[in-house]
């Protein structure tokens, strides 16, 4: 079973899509991530099972 699921969502700072992939083998969790265009830090909430992402939560800090 592939445990890494690659996820599309838009940056709340420049609106850009960014893609990047999900570790779905621990389920939920959180994590920061710059963004590719602008590089300002994204925190993402991921809500997960293994092998399938359910939602995916993008937003700048504060």
């Amino acid at each position: 079973m592939e445990y890494t699921v690659e996820i599309e969502v838009a940056c709340p700072w420049c609106g850009e899509p960014l893609v990047t992939g999900a570790d779905t083998s621990a389920g939920d969790y959180e994590t920061i991530e710059d963004c590719q265009v602008c590089c300002r830090p994204i925190g993402f909430r991921v809500s997960c099972r293994p092998g399938s992402v359910e939602q995916v939560e993008g937003a700048g800090p504060g």
